[in-house]
């Protein structure tokens, strides 16, 4: 046997070595990656019986009187009774309206927007804090002047009250979601209005 043919033989050797790794590799990485559907089934029903059911079924005896009864029909003289819009020469401005207990789409919409605009902003400077507060932490730590770290120490004991404050802004405007819904609820206002 010549250089040549051992060479030659050697390199196809090589070449088909390359090749089938070339073509396994991603098989198996791509195998690895997705995990098989068995497991994926099982994880989904444990975390199904995780999660509370609400066990209650709605029935028309839920819904408020309001929301029970048709509409009201036109009155004989061609105009419709209670629920006809305001007349022209009605001045009453909507917040008037809203506060007789006529509260409109609009009015449970900016309610709810309000909250969860302060909701979402207290949110994001309580991330905020928690980034200086660690940043600070790690600065405190970095230094050996101690005129330094006490500054630093100073500011981040500053960060965390701040933090105690905002963190209670978010359990309010929390809460505050949760009344205007629980209020929406029993005032008979369609779910789709606070979406």
């Amino acid at each position: 046997m010549s250089m040549r043919t051992i060479s030659s033989s050697f390199g196809m050797r090589l070449l088909g070595i390359a090749l089938a790794t070339s073509i396994v590799a991603p098989a198996l990485a791509y195998a690895r990656q997705s995990p098989p559907l068995a497991e994926v089934a099982k994880k989904e029903a444990e975390r199904r019986k995780t999660v509370k059911e609400s066990g209650k079924t709605l029935t028309t005896k839920d819904l408020p009187e309001s929301a029970r009864k048709p509409a009201a029909a036109p009155a004989a003289n061609g105009t419709a009774g209670a629920t006809a819009p305001q007349a022209a020469g009605d001045t009453k401005p909507a917040a008037a309206a809203a506060s007789d207990g006529k509260q409109n789409e609009s009015y449970w919409r900016n309610r709810l927007k309000q909250a969860q605009d302060g909701l979402t902003r207290s949110e994001t400077f309580a991330d905020a804090l928690q980034s200086r507060i660690n940043g600070l932490t790690t600065d405190f730590s970095a230094r050996d002047d101690p005129y330094q770290r006490a500054k630093i120490g100073e500011d981040r004991q500053k960060a965390i009250a701040e933090l105690e404050k905002v963190k209670g802004e978010i359990l309010t405007f929390r809460k505050q979601l949760d009344d205007i819904q629980e209020e929406a609820r029993k005032a008979g206002v369609p779910p789709g209005w606070l979406r």
